[in-house]
């Protein structure tokens, strides 16, 4: 059998299959499902930014009842009681999922302001977390926000929450920069010890019937994996940091390719939702059959291989076949 370890955030997972953040940790019996299955890590659903400052708010109305303005103030946010993943209901499962399995549990924090965060990311640590994703979920839709000040909130964020951790941060980041490698390469300067690439906005979708806007979430499909294939190919070598591949992997063959563009691990949640956990057997037998087939002995002889620093033609990540792709095209009959 070809050796399937990978370290990723210097941790040794047994394998580069990783379940990301989704629904399936909110449940301890799902987690271990999950480890059964052979996945080598799993990232918490994410703890939101509106949880902790609702929380907040919550706290300070019921202290000070006569304070108007904060009772108001809750009613801009979600309906969290039906989202039912509280702070310390967060923090009590990261401690239920640490003492139920061997494999590394990786929190998740998503939101833009340092707020609570750095309070709630090291008792996400003190909980047993063994590293941290940050998921810095932003839309601008301030004309007057320029670029260099977005990039500033993110790295800023970075900085503050590592200089308080002793465990591993990840960034998920998003695919909309003007200059991915520079704000990449900022974000490790800041403390990033991983990227995870990239988050999937969810874009939201117009109901025609009752003319209001709807949260429609659309799982991902292989299609999805070209995008951050690119540019984890394009940064290896070039940052200090680990990649990680997410979104579009639902297949052995989207494994192999997010290795060999230089991913440490490949992270899957839609592809569990469609098709079970048990789906996870199947990857990781079909990536040491060909491995074994094509004669690689390691997951690490792979990562990279195929990165732009490693192929022989490294502009075909860039432009090069830009005029093939698009005029292989014209000898078909329309």
């Amino acid at each position: 059998m070809a050796d399937l370890k990978t370290t990723y955030l210097g941790l040794e997972l047994k394998n580069p299959l990783v379940a990301s953040a989704s629904p399936l940790s909110k449940k301890v019996d799902t987690v271990k499902r999950l480890e059964d299955a052979g996945v080598g890590a799993v990232v918490m659903y994410s703890l939101f930014e509106e949880q902790i400052i609702h929380q907040s708010l919550e706290l300070d109305y019921y202290l000070s009842r006569h304070t108007e303005s904060n009772a108001e103030s809750l009613t801009y946010f979600p309906d969290l009681e039906n989202y039912n993943v509280g702070p310390e209901v967060y923090l009590e499962q990261i401690q239920k999922l640490k003492r139920s399995v061997d494999i590394p549990i990786i929190g998740s924090l998503n939101g833009i302001s340092s707020g609570g965060w750095i309070d709630y990311a090291k008792k996400i640590e003190e909980a047993g977390a063994d590293a941290l994703e940050l998921n810095i979920y932003f839309v601008p839709t301030d004309t007057d926000v320029n670029s260099q000040e977005l990039e500033d909130t993110y790295t800023t964020l970075t900085a503050n929450i590592k200089n308080h951790l002793n465990i591993p941060l990840s960034v998920k980041m998003n695919p909309f920069f003007t200059s991915i490698p520079n704000i990449a390469s900022k974000l490790v300067q800041a403390g990033a010890d991983g990227l995870v690439m990239f988050n999937r906005f969810l874009q939201p979708d117009i109901e025609l019937e009752n003319m209001v806007i709807t949260p429609n979430l659309i799982l991902s499909t292989s299609a999805e994996l070209r995008l951050p294939l690119r540019w984890i190919a394009i940064l290896y070598g070039r940052i200090q940091a680990d990649l990680a591949l997410t979104s579009g992997v639902h297949s052995r063959e989207d494994m192999i390719k997010a290795l060999m563009a230089g991913a440490k691990v490949t992270m899957i949640a839609s592809h569990f939702l469609m098709n079970g956990i048990d789906s996870a057997r199947e990857l990781i037998l079909g990536l040491n059959t060909w491995m074994e087939t094509n004669e690689y002995e390691s997951v690490n002889q792979m990562i990279g291989s195929m990165s732009q620093k490693s192929v022989a033609e490294p502009a075909a990540y860039e432009r090069a076949n830009y005029m093939k792709a698009l005029t292989s095209f014209d000898n078909r009959r329309y």
